[in-house]
């Protein structure tokens, strides 16, 4: 099960109803116990999808409907985090073991499949121009950026794990940032990426919890709630920043023009 969502413009998100909104932008339903589900956006042509085994084994779909390959990673590169409990991914037939908030990059032209009992398995992949080797990017071994402060309730820390340096890619870029305890708000100030598109996936929320998720451009500003497992679609055009009422995380990523990191505008607060 895929669906297609279609580039849009600034202003047409500035008028838009909140269920407009909703429709264009939010992505849920992606974790489905025995499915692969995904979306695909015209923004910057990124597929992400969550892959939940159960208690099989589920394959990476071609989708070849929508892609117009015989394989998804044809002509693509792929992120993989784990928001579950432990399972492992099969690449090629080798296998890499994931934890809680492991991730694992790989190369164009790879066979993936995702097995774990209790794993969920959200992923992103993006046209790549070249094939880079895979690699297993354990959570517990990246060296988080601390961000923020406890004072502006933005203390974070950012976990970049394919991000323009030390592990090769054509145009991917993902991580996870985790908020600390206390703290509410993501990106913030927030920023845009003129020539890439952004996509965040809100994950270990509690139940009752959500997250306010702004987006648009920066002088008309929009927003949506998002529960747990769900993402968010972020044009070149909009900003991207988020406030929680409880602890949270989330993925990030990134293609489009290039995979320079700070290829980026931060966005004065008085221009919101």
């Amino acid at each position: 099960m895929i669906q297609v969502r279609y580039s849009t413009s600034p202003s047409s998100a500035e008028t838009a109803t909140t269920a407009d909104l909703r429709e264009n932008f939010l992505v849920g339903d992606l974790f489905v116990s025995g499915e692969v589900r995904g979306t695909y956006t015209h923004d910057d042509r990124m597929v992400i999808g969550g892959a939940v085994p159960g208690s099989g084994q589920v394959g990476l779909p071609a989708w070849s409907d929508v892609l117009g390959t015989e394989a998804h990673l044809e002509r693509r590169e792929l992120g993989v985090v784990n928001v579950g409990a432990a399972g492992h991914v099969v690449v090629d037939d080798e296998k890499f073991e994931l934890d809680h908030l492991d991730g694992l990059f790989v190369g164009r032209g790879s066979e993936v499949s995702f097995v774990g009992a209790d794993a969920a398995f959200y992923f992103v992949s993006a046209p790549a121009h070249a094939t880079y080797p895979t690699r297993a990017l354990v959570h517990s071994e990246v060296e988080p950026v601390a961000l923020g402060s406890a004072e502006a309730a933005n203390e974070r820390n950012l976990f970049r794990y394919v991000w323009g340096q030390d592990v090769e890619s054509s145009v991917l870029q993902f991580g996870v940032t985790v908020v600390s305890g206390g703290s509410v708000w993501n990106t913030f100030p927030p920023h845009l990426h003129g020539r890439r598109t952004e996509i965040y996936c809100y994950v270990d929320l509690d139940e009752q919890d959500r997250v306010f998720h702004f987006m648009g451009e920066p002088g008309a500003t929009r927003h949506l709630v998002l529960r747990n497992r769900e993402a968010v679609i972020s044009p070149p055009w909009s900003i991207h920043s988020g406030a929680g009422t409880g602890s949270y995380a989330f993925i990030w990523a990134m293609a489009g023009e290039n995979n320079a990191y700070t290829d980026l505008s931060p966005v004065p607060l008085e221009d919101l």
